[in-house]
């Protein structure tokens, strides 16, 4: 049987620490997608896989003391929202579709533009104004790791609706 979720990486001096999540650990009928912060607790995943199967606007994945995992999933024509992150650096990965990454040093001069597409990384530095915009014919499918943490840890954003009606009752100084 093929566990998505399960990979044996190689070892090293023949001892391999085993942390994993068990394919019954997963939330049952949820593995499309995931309900649940597998952190702080040590976890390995198919990052690629995780993420194209998400559907939800955002899920927190993973989130420890120093940084966190999130997948999203942004809809045809939509973005994730200018926004800027004073203490937190951020790197972005696109799993799939086509989308465009905008950066800058205020939200009205976003001197920075690229097209991005599967595979391309974006690392956004604290303090930056940055937005990413879904220009293709497919949702677009990424993870961010976040450095230290930007959202509570278990945060589930089914829509970017939910996304913005939770975040206007906590504050994102970081």
């Amino acid at each position: 049987m093929h566990y998505p979720y399960y990979h044996n990486y190689p070892v090293y001096y023949g001892y391999h620490p085993v942390y994993w999540a068990y394919p019954t650990q997963l939330e049952q009928g949820t593995r499309s997608n995931m309900r649940r912060d597998y952190g702080p607790e040590p976890f390995v995943v198919d990052i690629e896989d995780v993420t194209k199967q998400n559907k939800n606007y955002r899920t927190a994945l993973w989130t420890g003391s120093n940084l966190q995992v999130t997948v999203m999933s942004i809809d045809v024509g939509d973005d994730i929202g200018l926004e800027v992150h004073p203490h937190v650096d951020q790197f972005i990965c696109i799993e799939e579709g086509k989308g465009v990454a905008q950066m800058g040093p205020t939200k009205d001069y976003l001197n920075f533009q690229r097209n991005v597409s599967e595979d391309t990384a974006v690392m956004v530095p604290a303090g930056t104004w940055h937005n990413i915009t879904n220009v293709g014919d497919e949702p677009l499918k990424l993870y961010t790791i976040y450095a230290p943490p930007n959202h509570p840890s278990g945060t589930i954003h089914v829509t970017k609706a939910d996304a913005k009606a939770e975040e206007a009752g906590y504050s994102q100084a970081n």
